[in-house]
């Protein structure tokens, strides 16, 4: 009798059904993210014409004052091109002014205009709300859990990747 893998090998056109990717946890993750991501921007930009990256720039700046895009990139999990994109748009609309760092004449600081903390404090109860909708979707315990875990298995990627990390920079 022939092998799964023999079959395929002779026969291109035979379908496998050993990896499903409805299953995949990748896969799984990506997709509940992009639907996620997808309720925001339509809420955000109803309210405030407000993109993802502008918003999580909003939310850091908001929640930690005065710092620079390097650290708002850090807290908020964006890289320095979308903190850029999303720092320029926001100073153009007047919610971030951009100032130059007094000790380190390269560097720039973002920090809220007085629009910038209206806006943000208009998109927290946005936020909010959405996180309460999403979180009806389980049970109390289940959302606890799922909180839990969604910072074990950050930690955990973040230890996978710092080698990856290391290496890089060698």
């Amino acid at each position: 009798m022939k092998t799964k893998a023999a079959l395929r090998e002779a026969d291109p056109d035979i379908v496998s059904d050993d990896f499903k990717l409805e299953d995949y946890l990748p896969y799984r993750l990506s997709v509940a993210a992009t639907r996620v991501n997808r309720l925001m921007s339509h809420r955000f930009a109803e309210a405030y014409d407000i993109s993802i990256p502008e918003w999580r720039v909003l939310a850091v700046v908001g929640r930690f004052g005065v710092l620079s895009p390097s650290v708002v990139g850090e807290r908020s999990g964006m890289d320095k091109v979308k903190v850029s994109r999303a720092a320029a748009s926001l100073v153009a609309r007047g919610l971030l002014k951009q100032s130059q760092d007094p000790s380190d004449g390269r560097g720039r600081l973002l920090r809220l205009t007085r629009k910038g903390a209206g806006v943000h404090q208009g998109l927290m109860p946005i936020a909010r709300s959405l996180e309460e909708e999403l979180s009806q979707g389980l049970g109390r315990a289940e959302w606890a859990t799922l909180q839990k875990a969604l910072v074990r298995l950050d930690q955990h990627v973040g230890a996978l990747e710092a080698p990856e990390t290391a290496e890089a920079a060698d």
